[in-house]
């Protein structure tokens, strides 16, 4: 499977499918539902039923169950659209056939180099094949990896009508990156019992909990005055921004948080004398956590107001998503099977906290339970990104090992 799951992610990375957070669209981007309708018609070519594109450009599919008719059915899901945090335009992967442990040099012009000093997992895959980017864009792992790996799977229990199975479900997303993956989707059509993100990282991941998440936004109201004349009269509104961002805990953000750790991170900051604008992102392992962080900013408000004027800043805070693990522990017989696949496919299970979010936690909460496993790739959204490919084959196996055994579930 490796050397078709290779080609389907090199095909697929090379539409650019950067979610865009102000478009107002579903999907927010054109190249999403460009890649949609590839992906369809892949899965017509392949063997699948009920192949559909919908209004929203989510991407849905059946493959019909081969004699186990009264098996649970399963369902796979993984998005198409890449960070807007980086460019995804003119991705060209570059694939090191044997990767020797040592720097590899993405971008001779700019000197750009994927170090295993940097990052010294790279060493976990030393003699492995790799797929790295030309230092320009980023990759694109994160999710095309598991597009290509649900494909593949799909494909080769189609081409071996021997290996008996029950009905499984697959959707593709669009608009994950930016917290929107799950709004038009339609449980009750996809029609899954269960089903597993393919959206984790390295080799053996499988996740079941995760950030509790909100968003933030702070105006500050300034008042602009001739600096010549200002003494008394200005507020800058620039630097009380600065004032207020002083408020926040300085070790509490994602550069000194790891495991279990939530954290405060200004994603923007812009601004004039007279007006500017903070945006945040919280996120927190606990309810009680997060709910911390959000009086905080509240507190942080209030203080701003106190020495500024009433008015003067103004807090806006949305959830975005919560916890799934709430939702999984009743069903937990599913992360289980998840864990029993892996050990059965030749992967070391290596149960981890996501921290970020998934289609899977805001689906978990919409009655569908969708923990997550590897995908296989490795420092996401940015030029560094890299996939080892014996890693994508497994995800493979491993897809197809959990549709085989929730297969077996029916005669139990």
């Amino acid at each position: 499977m490796e050397k078709k799951v290779v080609e389907r992610f090199i095909r697929y990375v090379k539409y650019n499918t950067c979610s865009d957070p102000i478009s107002g669209k579903t999907p927010s981007s054109d190249g999403q539902r460009e890649l949609a309708r590839v992906l369809a018609n892949e899965l017509k070519a392949i063997g699948l039923h009920e192949v559909e594109v919908d209004l929203w450009g989510y991407v849905y599919a059946t493959l019909p169950a081969n004699q186990i008719e009264t098996a649970p059915v399963v369902g796979f899901v993984a998005h198409m659209d890449t960070s807007p945090d980086f460019t995804g335009e003119c991705v060209s992967p570059q694939i090191i056939p044997d990767y020797d442990g040592k720097d590899i040099l993405l971008n001779p012009e700019k000197n750009i180099v994927l170090s295993p000093l940097v990052f010294p997992e790279l060493r976990h895959y030393i003699g492995q094949q790799l797929i790295v980017t030309d230092g320009n864009t980023l990759l694109g792992a994160d999710d095309k990896a598991g597009i290509s790996e649900i494909i593949t799977a799909m494909e080769y229990l189609t081409e071996h009508p021997e290996i008996k199975h029950g009905k499984v479900k697959i959707a593709f997303t669009p608009d994950e990156e930016i917290g929107e993956g799950a709004d038009h989707f339609d449980v009750t059509k996809f029609g899954a019992e269960f089903a597993f993100t393919i959206d984790g990282g390295e080799l053996g991941e499988l996740e079941f909990e995760n950030f509790n998440a909100a968003g933030a936004r702070i105006l500050i109201q300034g008042s602009s005055v001739h600096p010549g004349y200002a003494k008394g009269k200005m507020k800058n509104a620039v630097m009380i921004a600065n004032k207020l961002l002083a408020m926040v805990p300085t070790f509490e953000v994602p550069e000194h948080t790891d495991g279990y750790q939530g954290f405060y991170h200004v994603t923007r900051i812009e601004g004039t004398v007279e007006r500017a604008e903070i945006e945040f992102i919280l996120r927190d392992f606990t309810l009680e956590g997060i709910e911390e962080r959000k009086q905080l900013l509240q507190t942080v408000t209030r203080m701003i107001n106190s020495e500024f004027g009433d008015g003067t800043a103004e807090l806006a805070i949305k959830d975005q998503y919560f916890n799934m693990r709430e939702k999984i522990e009743p069903v937990k017989y599913i992360v289980d099977l998840a864990e029993e696949a892996m050990v059965e496919s030749g992967v070391q299970p290596k149960i981890v906290p996501i921290r970020g979010g998934t289609d899977g936690s805001r689906l978990s909460y919409m009655g569908l339970p969708c923990p997550n496993i590897f995908a296989g790739g490795h420092n996401f959204h940015g030029k560094y990104e890299y996939v080892p490919t014996p890693s994508m084959a497994k995800a493979c196996e491993v897809i197809v090992k959990i549709a085989t055994k929730v297969g077996l579930m029916a005669t139990k």
